[in-house]
């Protein structure tokens, strides 16, 4: 299939990177011409040079005969524009734009997009899907990493394994054997940097990050035995109240269960809208790293601080400072993902990636009709990737062991009508089954192979 990509930045090109590894024809465009050169010498992409908007970009780019384009700049206003020529001057089919302000998000201009007027097919919110990232990390805060699956009845938890956990140095097959009941299975796990798919002899060490499916109401239970406590959240601090730090405030204040929640702003104007939009939260207008401010926002009682302000050093920083300071749990969000092993020797729990959530979205609107969900998982390394099975699947029918899956490849779980099954080699994969897979990035083609699912347009 033919992709035009237009944004060169970090979205941009894990998006193309993901679309040219399965053998798409991508054409990047962006008008830094050293961030297209750095796209087109290290994937395997053409680069268009200029704005995304201009119509003679786009003819540059391959529009005539282009199947989808994705418009991921750092300009709400110029994907949306871009997404307009590409519909009337080239009539390209698919069109995704990524749109960070939440007044074009308003459910009240919905007739925006329609075909006739702002004719966009899928529109991604980075601060929407960022925001409930984060309370999915709240959910679970001893987890780094944390997605849910088949509607919220399962979960991919990524745990670090400390040396006080109770199954290190134990091989996975025993694992079913000490938890029978146990709706749970390691799909990956990183060592020393390396992401790999575990076979059932591998055991898990000290220092290993894994990540692990499981049945929504095993969750703690599986918390318990990787040596993670889960302690209630009832008193949170936001650090950042803008457009994440707001959402997910609105959420917690939606609860059923009563939630503390505290926001620290720095920007006066942003503190005061934040403040008239909420109705429990107090927001306190302050710099988070101020010792005396958190000393005030009663920091040390705190259960979990989050930090979503829009400077990466500042987030860390103010999880530092307020575990220092006795805080429970410290979440922080960070775009640049070579900050991440720098969380755990910081004492930081858990971080969210904004691109790797943005690139999970857009991709579960790019493939086949059939694929539920995808989550990139860690720094492009892995996909999680749920799907219905078709009965002309080659994979339909078949005992899980007798499929030719590739060695970086695991199913976590299967959805049968309303139960989440635990895989095991006996069991018989059937079609309707909704199928979890975890699989390294080179292997994805072949899982969408054995699926019958491909990067399409509909």
């Amino acid at each position: 299939m033919k992709v035009i990509i237009c944004g060169a930045g970090q979205v941009g090109w894990q998006i193309a990177r993901h679309l040219s590894g399965e053998k798409n024809e991508v054409t990047i465009v962006d008008n830094n011409a050293d961030l297209v050169r750095r796209a087109a010498d290290t994937l395997d992409v053409q680069g268009v040079t200029g704005f995304a908007s201009y119509p003679d970009v786009l003819e540059r780019a391959g529009a005539r005969d282009a199947d989808m384009i994705i418009a991921a700049t750092h300009s709400d206003e110029v994907n949306m524009v871009t997404c307009q020529v590409a519909h009337s001057v080239f009539s390209i089919q698919r069109k995704i734009a990524r749109v960070r302000a939440q007044t074009y998000l308003d459910t009240a201009y919905s007739d925006l997009y329609r075909r006739d007027h702002l004719p966009i097919d899928v529109i991604i919110s980075p601060e929407r899907e960022v925001a409930e990232a984060a309370l999915q990390r709240l959910a679970a805060p001893a987890a780094f990493d944390t997605q849910e699956f088949f509607g919220g009845k399962a979960k991919l938890l990524g745990i670090v394994i400390d040396a006080e956990c109770p199954v290190i140095n134990t091989p996975l097959r025993q694992l079913s054997d000490l938890f029978s009941t146990l709706k749970a299975i390691v799909v990956g796990i990183r060592r020393q940097g390396m992401l790999f798919a575990p076979a059932p002899a591998d055991q898990i060490f000290a220092g290993d990050q894994v990540y692990v499916f499981t049945d929504e109401t095993d969750t703690h239970r599986t918390m318990e035995i990787f040596g993670k406590k889960q302690a209630k959240q009832e008193r949170i601090v936001i650090i950042g109240g803008g457009n994440v730090g707001l959402g997910v405030a609105r959420a917690l204040e939606a609860r059923a269960d009563r939630v503390r929640v505290k926001i620290i702003e720095k920007n006066r104007a942003v503190a005061e809208t934040a403040a008239d939009a909420l109705t429990r939260t107090i927001v306190l207008n302050g710099d988070g790293l101020d010792g005396e401010l958190l000393d005030e926002a009663n920091i040390a009682a705190t259960d979990a601080v989050l930090t979503v302000t829009d400077d990466d050093k500042t987030n860390m920083l103010a999880a530092v400072r307020a575990k220092e300071k006795g805080c429970g749990i410290a979440i922080c969000l960070t775009n640049d993902p070579t900050l991440a092993p720098l969380m755990g020797p910081l004492g930081i729990d858990a971080y969210i990636n904004p691109r790797a959530t943005t690139v999970s979205s857009i991709l579960r609107h790019i493939r086949h009709g059939r694929v539920k969900g995808v989550y990139s998982v860690g720094d492009a390394e892995a996909e999680m990737i749920e799907a219905q099975v078709l009965g002309t699947s080659p994979i339909s029918g078949q005992r899980i062991r007798d499929v030719s899956f590739p060695e970086g490849v695991l199913v976590g779980g299967i959805l049968r009508g309303h139960e989440v099954l635990k895989p095991a080699s006996t069991l018989r994969i059937e079609e309707g089954d909704v199928i979890a897979i975890f699989a390294l990035a080179a292997d994805v083609p072949e899982v969408e192979r054995l699926l019958q699912v491909s990067i399409d347009f509909f």
